[in-house]
């Protein structure tokens, strides 16, 4: 491949991983380009990019970037994805799919977070962190809750303050009432 052809090619991954914060470094093992074809279908249903590419050209497009680590002592043919509503949305969907019968050997050898280097296990935990969304759910939920509380806290102390009020004013009108009656 001529030095033009690789540069190319370099400045067209940088340009598709532009923007792109995190990435998961993939084996597709023995998949047949049916199987890919399958693979990347899947995948695309989910917003998720997978792009098969050649580690020193990964290096040189990823140098100088967050995305540098994925790439560090990577060896064999492997593919990057990045996509999905987030990081743990994509290794969701990655990890799910290691398990798939009919994508055998296909599996997670590593990526880039936030600027740092992530291996297969590491990759694994992510899979088990709450999505943004449910992040989201579940902050509402501590919010709403808090909110709850104070609430009926305040609703409860008013509704005391006021029952007594009441008996009071109740207990003035029965003794003015009584003084007025017997005058």
């Amino acid at each position: 491949m001529s030095k033009a052809i690789k540069d190319m090619l370099v400045d067209d991954l940088k340009g598709r991983l532009t923007g792109v914060g995190d990435v998961i470094v993939v084996s597709l093992g023995k998949l047949d380009a049916q199987k890919t074809t399958q693979l990347r279908q899947s995948l695309r249903k989910k917003r998720i990019s997978l792009q098969l590419v050649k580690n020193s050209l990964a290096r040189r497009a990823m140098e100088g970037t967050p995305l540098a680590p994925a790439f560090d002592r990577a060896e064999g043919m492997l593919a990057i994805a990045w996509g999905g509503e987030d990081v743990v949305d994509l290794a969701k969907e990655l990890d799910r799919l290691q398990g798939v019968k009919d994508f055998e050997g296909f599996e997670c050898r590593g990526g880039a977070l936030d600027g740092a280097k992530l291996d297969a296990g590491d990759v694994k935990r992510v899979a088990k962190w709450p999505t943004r969304s449910e992040q989201l759910s579940i902050l509402s939920g501590q919010i709403s809750s808090l909110g709850g509380t104070l609430s009926g806290q305040i609703l409860s102390a008013g509704g005391t303050l006021a029952g007594q009020l009441k008996s009071r004013v109740e207990d003035l009108e029965k003794a003015s009432g009584g003084e007025a009656a017997a005058s």
